[in-house]
């Protein structure tokens, strides 16, 4: 069974890009290794504390990071790379010989520049 993990943070406002679905991790400040948490499950801002309180899934076994340890998170890339939204492209394909033509493949490369 996953268990939910919760951290919070002495601040209003967790860094611009987090977001629910991004992978948690930690470094363990005792061992220098890196620990994934898990999926982001929920941000809560509490402005009349001035915290911020992260909450994320994690399976059985995996220990909440201690005082101290370095905490960051990774995009999920299961999420960024769904598809595309709001974004398209149109193409047209014109032939001005004479002779038969026959397109044989079209390919693109699409990638992410910005949000």
């Amino acid at each position: 069974k996953m268990i939910d993990i919760s951290i919070t943070f002495a601040t209003e406002s967790v860094p611009n890009g987090m977001q629910v679905q991004d992978i948690l991790w930690y470094v363990d400040g005792s061992s220098g290794s890196e620990i994934q948490i898990g999926p982001i499950i929920s941000i809560t801002e509490n402005t009349e504390e001035g915290t911020t309180e992260v909450v994320a899934t994690a399976p059985p076994g995996v220990a909440p990071p201690s005082s101290g340890d370095f905490i960051f998170y990774v995009k999920n890339p299961i999420v960024e790379v769904s598809s595309l939204k709001g974004y398209f492209a149109e193409t047209q394909f014109i032939n001005q010989s004479t002779d038969y033509a026959e397109l044989f493949a079209v390919a693109s490369e699409v990638f992410e520049s910005s949000k």
